[in-house]
């Protein structure tokens, strides 16, 4: 099939997002990905950084923009996005404790729903706010079903291990006690495209004294049923 719409500089455009889709990746990555030539691959890269189309992580490697993520919102084709708010209301007001929803971007997960707690002690965290992927049931989440070579690059310098991530795959869902933030305890299920991807993580998370140090115990259903409801949303409309 010929992906070409006769617009060469798009379709050459076209190439270095698709390559980022799976995650970060270095100009020889890119050159390897889209058969383009190193110079062409780095200055159409750096062209779409400049629009925040292609961002960088921390160690310099290009990862999607931001930009992407404000156009599908305004375009409203977010239909997680767009269904995320009743359903987190929903699972504060189950657990009594701040609800979010997280997606991985590079080395960061960034909150993109939040429901929070209206009173009383609460664990607060800011649509938008980036955190790092090394720590916090969520990072566990996003990390635990990536491919074996980019989940052992995200164990590096983590404060949970392969034996945590795999216990994590097999019930479904993670925890995490004072390991993000001290004080704080977390559960977090995985959210799916239709084709099983695991595309964010529903949290709840509040202090310690209310969430046990087995926070999963009282709230993991909860917080599964939460994401599943999520899940099927895209299923049913194909997203």
């Amino acid at each position: 099939m010929d992906n070409s719409s006769g617009v060469g500089v798009l379709d050459k455009a076209a190439l270095v997002l698709g390559a980022l889709e799976t995650g970060p990746t270095t100009l020889a990555g890119l050159v390897a990905a889209t058969g383009l030539a190193r110079p062409t691959a780095h200055r159409l890269a750096v062209a779409l950084e400049h629009h925040r189309l292609v961002s960088r992580d921390l160690q310099g490697r290009f990862i999607l923009g931001p930009r992407l993520a404000e156009l599908a919102s305004a375009a409203g084709e977010d239909r997680l996005l767009a269904t995320a708010g009743p359903v987190l209301a929903r699972l504060r007001d189950i657990t009594g404790e701040s609800a979010q929803m997280f997606r991985r971007q590079g080395d960061y997960r960034v909150c993109v729903a939040t429901a929070e707690r209206t009173s009383g002690l609460r664990d607060t965290v800011p649509v938008g706010t980036q955190l790092t992927m090394s720590a916090g049931s969520a990072a566990q989440v996003l990390l635990a079903w990536e491919e074996p070579d980019r989940m052992q690059r995200g164990l590096r310098g983590s404060r949970y291990s392969a034996v945590a991530l795999a216990a994590v795959r097999r019930r479904g869902w993670a925890q995490s006690v004072g390991e993000r933030e001290p004080g704080v305890a977390s559960v977090s299920a995985p959210v799916r495209s239709p084709s099983g991807k695991v595309i964010a993580a529903v949290s709840v998370s509040g202090p310690i004294e209310r969430l046990s140090r087995q926070p999963g115990r009282l709230h993991a259903p909860a917080v599964i049923a939460a994401a599943e409801r999520l899940s099927e949303v895209l299923r049913r409309t194909g997203d």
